[in-house]
């Protein structure tokens, strides 16, 4: 644990360095957000500094390396998975900034690199034999064998656009994966096994208190894809290398409902032939058109994270 709460603070001075230098710099290049037209609110947050992944995802990274004992091919693939997937976000994230417009990859492109990344992930869990899984509240484990590629190959991609559709307010996909990774961490600490991957997890939490202080509402800078992909990547990453697979269901409830409000929201779209069930999905969306400020908004999802991680550790320890 003293590894942990030491890359915790190394990545909390690394990324609040990191941010102080970045934001200015994003702003010299004008490197603003492009503000979709349909999310009214947001009109006021046209050239807002974006791309603030590449302040907290390398300081996590750099702490965790720099405390990890005995590290194993299994850390360092979780590093490199988590950085690969903030580049793809950095290429998306680029090609708006190039472009002028909220258009960055294709869907298709975007999709293909992070299958490309989640297949390659979800062979290695196969080939090392990392197949057995915790089931959650239990602190027993079941070996699911060939079964893990698949279901590692979609937890990758459901997490990490999970994450993705979270970062719409300030504060919110941040604030929201501060508790998770804490979480994560302590249940990765308290199993034993795999206790270095809970430095990446507590490193990521430093990392991201440090991330809010310019991110919290009104925003200084945001995430973009650079840093949502990323994180979506980091905890799929240490869940799934660890056998804690499930738990990003349970603790990350808050990332799982915007993806599943967006796929109510389209499927009642076409079935009633344009009725909605949410005002604007993602849910958020729909909180903030019913008058909620992000402040609260990102407050609620915060405290729904913690306490849903708190259970799942008390269960645990």
């Amino acid at each position: 644990m003293k590894n942990g709460l030491s890359a915790a603070i190394v990545a909390f001075a690394l990324s609040f360095i990191f941010c102080m230098t970045l934001i200015p710099a994003l702003k010299r290049f004008k490197a603003g957000q492009n503000i979709l037209s349909y999310v009214k609110e947001h009109k006021s947050k046209g050239g807002t500094p974006t791309m603030g992944g590449l302040a907290f995802i390398p300081a996590a990274s750099i702490a965790s390396a720099l405390f990890i004992q005995k590290v194993q091919r299994t850390e360092v693939l979780c590093i490199v998975v988590g950085l690969a997937f903030m580049i793809v976000g950095l290429i998306d994230d680029f090609l708006k900034q190039k472009h002028k417009e909220n258009l960055g990859l294709k869907a298709w492109q975007k999709f293909a690199f992070q299958a490309f990344i989640a297949i390659f992930a979800g062979a290695y869990c196969l080939r090392t034999g990392l197949t057995a899984l915790y089931l959650p509240f239990t602190g027993k484990q079941v070996d699911i064998g060939v079964g893990i590629f698949p279901l590692a190959v979609f937890a990758f991609l459901a997490t990490v656009n999970a994450v993705n559709l979270t970062d719409g307010l300030d504060g919110l996909a941040a604030g929201s994966a501060v508790p998770f990774f804490l979480s994560v961490g302590i249940i990765i600490y308290t199993e034993g096994k795999n206790a270095s991957e809970s430095v990446i997890c507590f490193a990521l939490v430093g990392a991201l208190l440090a991330y809010l202080l310019f991110n919290t509402s009104p925003a200084s800078v945001f995430m973009g894809d650079t840093g949502s992909l990323a994180l979506g990547g980091f905890a799929a990453g240490v869940s799934i290398f660890t056998g804690n697979i499930l738990y990003i269901v349970v603790i990350g409830a808050t990332f799982v409902f915007s993806v599943i409000s967006v796929l109510m929201q389209v499927i009642y779209y076409k079935a009633t032939g344009g009725k909605r069930i949410f005002l604007m999905s993602p849910v958020h969306h729909h909180f903030q058109q019913k008058g909620y400020s992000e402040s609260k908004i990102a407050y609620a999802y915060f405290t729904v994270t913690s306490l849903l991680g708190a259970i799942a550790v008390l269960a645990v320890i």
